[in-house]
């Protein structure tokens, strides 16, 4: 069967493009997670100044663990994808209310890095979901049809 016949296949450029904003997505929530679980002073000092600290910093690692996990599966991807982009909304609204878009500790800034990369996850798990819409459970049939 075709993609038409099976609206939860994707074309083989949506696939491919698919699963380049999966792993990018995924890449990136991965090598945060060495810092949050470390306690390194970076993510300290971010879940300190949000009042978060440690829960925060390791329920936001887990919930990040959980989203890199389900990008990485083909049949999860578009959950997994509303999740990294629903935690990077998350991220920048702190990064817009709290902590601004330069994170300075210890006299060292990371440029907007951190910003950047929330950023960049954002866009590839809304694209994710985009492109996987008709895998979402309980409306991705009616938003299959969107575009279609």
């Amino acid at each position: 069967m075709n993609a038409v016949n099976r609206p939860h296949q994707l074309s083989g450029g949506a696939n491919a493009a698919s699963w380049a904003a999966q792993l990018v997505a995924a890449a990136i929530l991965g090598q945060t997670l060495f810092f949050k679980f470390s306690a390194a002073p970076e993510s300290v000092h971010i879940f300190t100044t949000l009042g978060a600290e440690p829960w925060g910093r390791i329920g936001s690692g887990v919930v990040e663990l959980i989203a890199v996990l389900l990008l990485l599966a083909p049949r999860t991807a578009a959950l997994g994808g509303a999740l990294a982009a629903g935690v990077m909304a998350g991220a920048i609204g702190s990064h817009f209310t709290q902590l601004g878009v330069e994170i300075v500790v210890n006299g060292e800034s990371d440029g907007g890095l951190l910003f950047a990369l929330a950023c960049i996850t954002l866009v590839a798990g809304a694209l994710v979901v985009w492109l996987r819409r008709a895998q979402l459970p309980l409306v991705g049939a009616s938003l299959a049809r969107i575009g279609a």
